[in-house]
Parts: structure tokens; sequence; C-alpha cells
């Protein structure tokens, strides 16, 4: 079993690509066939698998989260900003861990998939991911 933790830097609200750090983790790993889980260690931010040729499927993800998911007045859980409790429903409501096969030494996704970190907070964070590889 391999562990490797990756940093991801965010800018806001939206999502970042990581599938090709992932894929680097398991290139370090040696193990070309086998399972790769992918853990995100925050309760304001997620992972999804999701096409990664247009740019607008991300953006039309985000719009409809964010119509959906939206701030009330009675939230009581908001120590760290207006979207302090937006962001963890949103995080309920996606992954925040994805199991993904390795075949060939990569992720075995399809054409126009791609993983990511989603943000759901407004300011920038680092947010830390776990890749874990097994055979």
């Amino acid at each position: 079993m391999f562990h490797h933790s990756l940093t991801v830097p965010t800018s806001g609200v939206g999502l970042y690509e990581i599938t090709e750090a992932v894929n680097g983790a398991i290139l370090r790993s040696h193990i070309s066939d086998g399972m790769c889980n992918i853990f995100i260690t925050h309760t304001s931010a997620s992972l999804c698998v999701q096409e990664n040729a247009d740019y607008t499927a991300k953006a039309d993800l985000e719009a409809f989260l964010t119509q959906h998911v939206r701030y009330e007045s009675w939230f009581t859980h908001t120590a760290e900003g207006r979207d302090d409790m937006t962001a963890h429903i949103k995080a309920a409501l996606t992954e925040v861990s994805l199991a993904i096969p390795v075949i060939n030494g990569r992720l075995g996704l399809g054409l126009w998939q791609g993983v990511y970190v989603w943000e759901h907070r407004e300011r920038s964070h680092k947010r830390n991911v776990i890749v874990t590889v097994w055979e």
C-alpha cells in the first residue's frame, strides 16, 4: 500500500483539476494495476469526477449548487464567515472520497473525465488530499 499527500491551492469557489497530480502519485507508487482512493481532509471542500474537456460543464455545476444551497439567516454556524455553513452543506451533498481503478499505472478514467477538488469557500485555501494506492 502506498500513501501520498497532495496540497491543492484554491483561490475561491470552483473546481480545480488534480488528475495529473494523482497520476503522478500513482507513478511513484510503482503499482501498475489496483485501486486508488482519493480523500480530502476538509469539511468545506469536496471531490468529484467530472468532464474535463469543456469548461462550461464546471461552470454549470457550480451555478447549480450555488443556486440550490444558499445562505439562510437562521444558520448559526458562521464562525468563518457567511459562506461557512453553505460550504459544509455543499460538501455533505457531494463526495469527500473517491475510489478509482488503476490500470496500467494510471487512473482508469473515461476519455472526458478528470478528478477535481471542489472548493466551496469564497476565499483561498490550501486543501490536503490523501492518495492511497494498493494492488
